[in-house]
């Protein structure tokens, strides 16, 4: 009996000094949030340690890769310029960017014993406003036809949504909703940023803009008109019998001035035919020499 006591308070005893030689670490915040260019602290609290000089340690791990951030007294890497070291053992970063979003590592020992080790992680999330968007609008559409706008900014973090304007006014999701957008026939996407009409009406005419959206701030793209105009088929029918006639006469024409022979060569009419060479070895005499030519011979004789 005497022997179980005995266990039982070397077991208790032991127990107390392991807890009164380990480390043990909190945090404020494991999952802080920050936007670009705000500061952040890091907060890793010592709860108990059983030395007053403790070893600290921060690593990070971003993509695969780890990297120190304090290590031997001192910070370094991307953070050096921008991170102090602050109550102790967590770590104030100034001025933060988007390549700040990581998973964060305290490392506190008592001396040099990694034994009496303790360790936790924070996850650094910072916010990315968005830039002024990319956005599509067509100049103009002809009434019935489909119509498709589209808008999209890729620097934001988190991911930005979309959200359309018409003459200032934004449009709801869902056009049957509001009075003033009943008539139309649009489907809007805030994920990508598209906004399609398969029929457009002339309502749909008007100033379009697009604002992207995130938890750090908005950005939107300057007002483009639409213009919605009506399909004049009398206009293009009599177009296309204009230009019917005008192919129909010249066709006429050609075909008068061929019957008149003025599409006829001057070799085939016979103007300009020349009779055949005279040979270089006969020396042919024209009617009135050959006449002198007789007199001569008679006056001799």
């Amino acid at each position: 009996m005497a022997m179980g006591k005995l266990a039982s308070v070397f077991i208790l005893f032991a127990t107390c000094c392991c807890r009164s030689l380990a480390v043990e670490l909190t945090s404020n915040n494991k999952h802080p949030v920050v936007n670009e260019f705000q500061s952040v602290v890091l907060s890793c609290n010592i709860k108990s340690i059983s030395t007053p000089d403790p070893r600290i340690e921060w690593k990070k791990f971003r993509g695969g890769e780890t990297t120190f951030v304090y290590f031997q007294g001192k910070i370094s890497g991307a953070l050096e310029n921008r991170a102090e070291l602050t109550e102790t053992t967590s770590i104030l970063i100034h001025n933060t960017t988007r390549t700040d979003s990581a998973i964060y590592r305290c490392e506190v020992s008592a001396h040099e014993d990694v034994k009496k080790l303790d360790e936790l992680s924070i996850e650094l999330t910072v916010q990315v406003k968005p830039v002024v968007p990319r956005c599509s609008v067509p100049q103009s559409v002809p009434v019935g036809k489909s119509a498709s706008l589209t808008c999209v900014e890729t620097e934001g973090f988190p991911l930005s949504t979309y959200h359309w304007y018409r003459n200032n006014e934004p449009l709801p999701a869902n056009p049957n909703s509001s009075p003033k957008f009943i008539n139309s026939s649009y489907t809007a996407d805030p994920k990508d940023g598209t906004l399609k009409f398969s029929e457009v009406k002339k309502v749909d005419a008007g100033e379009y803009y697009c604002v992207a959206r995130n938890p750090a701030g908005t950005a939107r793209c300057g007002p483009q008109l639409m213009e919605v105009y009506d399909i004049n088929i009398a206009g293009i029918v009599g177009g296309v019998l204009v230009v019917l006639t005008v192919l129909v006469l010249i066709a006429v024409g050609i075909s008068c001035a061929y019957k008149r022979g003025y599409f006829v060569s001057k070799q085939q009419t016979g103007k300009n035919y020349k009779p055949a060479g005279k040979g270089d070895a006969v020396d042919h005499a024209r009617p009135d020499e050959e006449g002198d030519f007789r007199h001569k011979s008679s006056f001799v004789i």
